[in-house]
């Protein structure tokens, strides 16, 4: 790839999370039965002016991971402890941080780090702190996850947006999609990881790849003009349209059924979205 080309994809990237309007992220109390989910009890987790993005929960612990713009604009990663009510910074760097996830082995929270010269790496922090490791410098990844402890689905930048699965220690990359969304997650009780495929313009579609065959199956449609979702533990998924979340149960066949909010409604220009490990928690990204 040439030098040109990358250093245009990183100026584009950066423009367009600098160029998002404030954001602010919301815990909500999950309750998940058979056909029903509410989401109740709202809190603002950052009450912050700006950029406040990427919600990911730590699976054992009761903290949200997330980044954050400074005043001056740059991302750190930041951590809420919703028990306790604290908020910590977990980066202070020079860098920009964005997308932190704790690693499936739960030592580090790699995270898309772009320097200050305009290069973009995936790299992993400590959990506890330190310095960061690069984990891949030859793709402009957008957006990660893990399959296992070394194996990971990719959201890489270009034209179009494709989706990779690299095998670490052999330094495999093979292309999986194109055309895809931003959103990627594993599969809860399965060796898959979900994407969303945008087949046409209109035309969005939720997928998913078993990680140990490679083969690509249909989940569902996507809630039009939507990217955003997050797997409750039981199997089901989230959705948000900008004012409402919606849930589908793929076991029951594809459709949309409204999620019912007790309480204030809090609910505006909704994006990304996370689930707590035992699906008690709801992280919602609205508009400031």
């Amino acid at each position: 790839m040439k030098k040109p080309f990358i250093l245009f994809i990183f100026t584009a990237i950066t423009l367009q999370v600098i160029a998002q309007t404030g954001s602010e992220i919301y815990l909500f109390d999950l309750s998940v039965k058979k056909q029903k989910i509410t989401i109740s009890n709202p809190v603002n987790i950052t009450n912050h002016k700006g950029y406040d993005n990427q919600p990911f929960f730590h699976p054992d612990l009761p903290l949200v991971y997330y980044a954050s713009f400074n005043d001056d604009g740059r991302s750190d990663i930041r951590s809420y402890d919703y028990k306790n009510k604290f908020t910590k910074s977990i980066t202070e760097t020079s860098d920009k941080e964005y997308s932190p996830t704790v690693t499936l082995d739960k030592q580090y929270l790699s995270c898309i780090i772009q320097r200050e010269d305009g290069s973009q790496n995936l790299g992993k922090y400590p959990i506890d702190g330190g310095d960061p490791i690069v984990i891949i410098n030859n793709l402009t990844v957008g957006y990660h996850v893990w399959g296992d402890n070394s194996h990971l689905g990719l959201f890489v930048l270009g034209t179009p947006n494709t989706l990779h699965y690299v095998l670490l220690p052999m330094k495999k990359d093979t292309i999986l999609a194109e055309n895809i969304g931003r959103s990627l997650h594993r599969v809860p009780g399965e060796t898959s990881i979900s994407f969303i495929h945008k087949v046409t313009e209109k035309d969005w579609v939720i997928k998913k790849i078993d990680t140990r065959t490679l083969k690509v199956t249909e989940v569902g449609p996507a809630v039009s003009g939507h990217e955003d979702l997050a797997w409750i533990p039981d199997g089901k998924i989230l959705m948000s349209d900008g004012p409402k979340i919606f849930y589908m149960d793929p076991a029951e066949g594809p459709g949309w059924n409204e999620v019912q909010l007790s309480g204030t409604n809090v609910l505006k220009g909704v994006t990304r979205l996370a689930v707590s490990s035992n699906g008690k928690k709801l992280a919602v990204v609205v508009a400031e």
